[in-house]
């Protein structure tokens, strides 16, 4: 027998909205917990695609993501003659708001060391990769620019001869990339304030270090048998700079810029499980009041307890399965169409189902309280 299956019949209106309550809170909770995955997936982009084993960034500074930094831009060279290096490549990172085809699009203007760096990491969906040092582009197709379109960014005319797409940063704006001069180009131009301003500090760039411009950091790609703990030591005694491994840049956008998102995505979800918790709780309390006299029948031709707790928790069971199923069609269908990338990863998928089964089966111990004081003698009540 399945109290369950008969409710469904008997009463579907009310089995069909708990169900749609309970998918409605669980589809939260994945939308949540996928955003939140979403922003640490774009986050790490660029860490984890641009093959850095070290970053070395302005000292004391834990750049170039977690905050700013500005390196002198000859700084590769003379991270070239540290022993153990294999490879330097310069990087420039930053966002502005630009007007293009008359509307106002932000852009993550992301420098390449364009001929060092080809861009062969950045999966294209259209056009091609750089050919030239100057005037081309890269754009993620967010920003909704087309290969062949042009643009003009500061002074100068950029041709967008490639296309991406989920490249954007962790603020969501869309990557746009070019090479480290037009990158240092773009990012000098400025208004006509800040430039009586740059002439009043001697000439300094808005960076800090001079006419030449500035770089965020310098990628070090290290031989295969160097030792990363001696390359950075080496590097770091030098006083003016800070080195990151790639696991420590990691941690610092982790530990550091998105700690407080984690947490307020962590207090969310508890809350969302709590209430869909109280949902099913109250449901099947209410359905097993309207069966007292079911119960007590039972009870009085001898059915042992154990049948009764069963029929309750097969319930529960049911409410909680249906409203994760609904919570899944809800999370497939509407959540690849958000601005955002929404990545629900089958894992955290596992884990709410667990959740909703520990919840289901902890709030049908209310209800299954209530059947085990009825008494055989009720059912003439």
């Amino acid at each position: 027998m399945n109290i369950a299956l008969k409710d469904m019949r008997f009463s579907a209106l009310r089995f069909a909205l708990t169900a749609v309550g309970i998918g409605l809170l669980l589809g939260a909770t994945m939308g949540m917990i996928g955003l939140y995955r979403g922003i640490v997936h774009e986050a790490l982009l660029i860490i984890n695609d641009i093959g850095a084993d070290l970053w070395v960034v302005e000292g004391g500074r834990s750049g170039p993501f977690a905050e700013t930094s500005a390196v002198p831009a000859s700084l590769d060279r003379r991270v070239e003659g540290v022993p153990g290096v294999s490879a330097t490549r310069r990087f420039i990172q930053y966002n502005q708001q630009y007007q293009i085809n008359g509307k106002s699009v932000r852009l993550a203007v992301t420098g390449i060391d364009y001929p060092k760096d080809t861009g062969s990491w950045i999966p294209l969906i259209d056009g091609r990769l750089f050919r030239s040092t100057r005037y081309e582009a890269i754009a993620d197709a967010s920003t909704g620019l087309l290969v062949g379109d042009v643009i003009r960014l500061g002074h100068d005319d950029y041709t967008v001869v490639g296309v991406t797409r989920g490249q954007v940063d962790m603020g969501g704006d869309g990557m746009f990339f070019v090479t480290i001069p037009d990158a240092q180009a773009i990012n000098r131009v400025l208004p006509s304030e800040a430039i009586l301003l740059n002439r009043i500090a001697k000439g300094r760039s808005r960076m800090g270090l001079g006419d030449g411009g500035a770089l965020a950091a310098v990628m070090v790609e290290l031989k295969p048998n160097a030792d990363p703990r001696v390359v950075k030591n080496h590097i770091k005694a030098w006083g003016d700079v800070e080195v990151l491994t790639q696991d420590e840049e990691r941690a610092m956008l982790l530990d550091g810029r998105l700690w407080r998102l984690r947490v307020q995505i962590l207090a969310f979800t508890a809350m969302t499980l709590l209430v869909a918790g109280s949902i099913i709780a109250l449901t099947i309390y209410m359905l097993t009041l309207e069966k007292i006299h079911q119960i007590a029948l039972l009870k009085l031709i001898g059915a042992r307890d154990r049948v009764i707790i069963g029929l309750i928790v097969q319930q529960a069971l049911w409410i909680g399965a249906l409203g994760f199923s609904v919570a899944l069609a809800i999370s497939f269908t509407l959540y690849p169409n958000f601005p955002r990338t929404v990545l629900l990863l089958p894992e955290d998928l596992a884990g709410i189902g667990l959740a909703l089964l520990a919840i289901s089966l902890g709030a049908s111990w209310f209800a299954i309280r209530r059947a085990m004081k009825v008494r055989a003698q009720e059912v003439l009540a």
